[in-house]
């Protein structure tokens, strides 16, 4: 099935509706999708209404922040993809809530750093680009852009928001362990998002990956826009080495990533038309031992 498992929505900070977004799938000619707002749920009803009446299959989720430390001490950041995540009570689901908690504490600090580095920016020039309730640096980006201080998204977190940026500051994550075990208790399983973005290679990479596959890790994101051919192909290989699904996904956030296209990233990325119907029967595997 030809799918797009790494989608984002206003929800969070994406730049479409939820429904929006799945008449963009179907008009890119997918038949499935996975809505991964970041900490919030919010967006998957609407989002699920939607693939029904356009016949597109559909996977609840989210994207998570968490922290790993590994075997050496180092810490270690990872977006965690948490499929078939429904709205509602649960394990996770309640987690969230403390989460974005995490997120409203910290957008202050940063909009204060930010004022003392001279740039004039307000909360509520912050909620005015926010569309949902999991509210961040991206909208934070925005409205910098909409004040005509930078041309894009990218150009502030380059500049000022990135991990170590002048205007960064830290927020609540859990740990992976965590997340993994959240996420199964709550019928869902876990894929380690744009690996790439670990800063980490070799035998740590493998050593971190196969830690996190005992406690059931069931997949990595081996096809995203930001690999290469040949780095998708490597990491293709160690997920059938280790067990691993291999799954894909184009990280669309709308106008929020430009060139960051449903179903096609930066026009190069083909996600297997197996990885749908495995993080599916993994989903079905956790709910049938539950």
């Amino acid at each position: 099935m030809k799918a797009d498992l790494h989608l984002h929505s206003t929800a969070s900070d994406g730049t479409d509706s939820p429904t929006d977004l799945m008449h963009i799938v179907a008009c890119a000619g997918l038949r499935g999708a996975a809505l991964m707002d970041h900490d919030t749920l919010s967006g998957i009803d609407d989002a699920r209404q939607a693939s029904d009446d356009l016949a597109i299959a559909f996977i609840p989720g989210t994207e998570l922040s968490v922290d790993h430390e590994s075997a050496d001490g180092s810490r270690i950041k990872i977006h965690m993809l948490a499929y078939g995540i429904e709205p509602g009570d649960g394990p996770l689901q309640n987690k969230l809530e403390w989460l974005r908690e995490g997120r409203d504490e910290r957008n202050p600090k940063i909009i204060k750093k930010l004022q003392q580095l001279g740039y004039n920016i307000s909360m509520d020039d912050v909620l005015e680009q926010a569309g949902g309730t999991a509210i961040g640096r991206p909208h934070i980006a925005d409205a910098l852009v909409a004040r005509g201080r930078f041309t894009d998204r990218n150009e502030v977190f380059d500049g000022l928001l990135n991990d170590g940026g002048a205007a960064y500051v830290e927020r609540r994550r859990l740990t992976a362990t965590q997340a993994i075990e959240l996420s199964s208790a709550s019928g869902g399983v876990t894929v380690i998002a744009h690996p790439v973005t670990m800063g980490i290679h070799g035998d740590q990479f493998i050593e971190v990956l196969d830690e996190l596959r005992l406690t059931g890790l069931v997949g990595i994101e081996a096809h995203h826009p930001l690999h290469d051919v040949a780095l998708r192909e490597q990491l293709s290989g160690i997920a059938g080495d280790m067990g691993l699904i291999a799954t894909g996904g184009s990280d669309y956030h709308g106008t929020g990533k430009r060139g960051y296209n449903v179903g096609t990233g930066r026009g190069d990325l083909r996600v297997p038309e197996f990885a749908f119907e495995r993080i599916q029967q993994a989903i079905e595997n956790v709910n049938r031992k539950s």
